[in-house]
């Protein structure tokens, strides 16, 4: 690891390296477990979210604005896990930690697409409960298939040209200090502190990503629930009031479970020096089990998931029981 640390090229004024050292955890005892334990939460964060997208693509009822939205939602769960996970699992459990330096860039730009449009697609899941509880009247003429559509394409677009501009910026940096990577990925700020040319330029950059992908949309969805609870206190009976706040809750609990782990680190990291080990193990967490838990919460709190999952497993045990009976007649 020292000769990693070392200066590599030191006659060179600009050096682009061919490739990488992921550090992941540093001596941390059992570690291997804990990769194994991503490799279970991999799995069923596929499963989950390709039967939320199986649902909706085969249900007619589901191709609605609003589940156009959470099918998006389920493709940036998918595109998160994938990019993140699997490399994880290959790089520390089967103790491969060199990247080449183009494939770190794509993995870079992947892993922060896919987070940064978890955080966009539930603003906009936000905006589509505040127009069905505050103009419910209105719902159906704001919030149109063609609405949703661009109002998605213009999140994809500027989800795109803030990390291509981001990452991009990378190849300008002379990487002649170190090739340590101090993360589980490929992470913007430990990949640009690596530089020994001014690096001033990505640190603007990842502040401006950070306020423009994750701070902004959190203030627009507070800002919603904001205006969704005025409303709420309008509504004469509490039955109403129940009823209204059961269509957001699966949306507060994707909120909350999206959030509140980048907070709780952000403010440990303000607050206290946290150790490299707790870093990596809090902020993976967070990242993986995100996209298992998103489907599950689909599932159990929206009514009409949950009315087609009953449906459709009851269907096929119907089809087995017949397949069985015919059998035994043959038979």
């Amino acid at each position: 690891m020292s000769s990693l640390n070392s200066t590599p090229y030191p006659n060179t004024t600009f050096v682009r390296p061919p490739f990488l050292y992921i550090s992941g955890f540093y001596d941390m005892p059992h570690a291997k477990y804990y990769y194994v334990f991503l490799c279970f939460v991999f799995v069923v964060s596929v499963l989950g979210n390709s039967f939320v997208m199986f649902i909706i693509y085969t249900e007619r009822s589901f191709h609605t604005p609003k589940y156009m939205a959470i099918f998006n939602l389920v493709v940036a769960d998918l595109g998160e896990s994938t990019a993140l996970i699997p490399n994880l699992i290959a790089m520390f459990l089967f103790d491969s930690q060199y990247i080449s330096f183009n494939a770190c860039l794509a993995n870079m730009f992947f892993v922060f697409f896919f987070t940064c449009l978890q955080s966009l697609t539930l603003t906009v899941l936000a905006y589509d409960r505040l127009v069905a509880i505050c103009l419910p009247l209105r719902y159906h003429a704001i919030i149109t298939t063609q609405a949703m559509a661009v109002i998605l394409t213009v999140v994809w677009t500027y989800d795109s040209v803030l990390l291509i501009l981001t990452v991009s910026l990378i190849t300008r940096l002379s990487f002649c200090k170190s090739i340590v990577v101090q993360s589980y990925f490929c992470d913007h700020g430990p990949v640009y502190m690596l530089a020994c040319n001014d690096n001033l330029v990505n640190h603007i950059m990842a502040f401006v990503d950070t306020v423009l992908l994750l701070y902004i949309p959190f203030i627009l969805t507070v800002l919603s629930y904001v205006f969704i609870s005025g409303a709420l206190f309008k509504i004469a009976s509490w039955e109403g009031r129940l009823k209204a706040i059961k269509t957001c809750s699966a949306h507060l609990m994707l909120v909350a479970l999206y959030y509140l782990p980048i907070i709780g680190v952000y403010i440990a990291a303000l607050t206290l020096s946290l150790p490299l080990n707790v870093r990596i193990m809090s902020t993976s967490f967070a990242k993986a089990i995100t996209p298992m838990m998103n489907p599950i919460i689909y599932v159990l709190n929206t009514e009409e998931v949950k009315e087609f999952s009953k449906k459709l497993f009851q269907r096929k045990k119907v089809t087995a029981t017949e397949m069985n009976n015919k059998n035994n007649r043959i038979n």
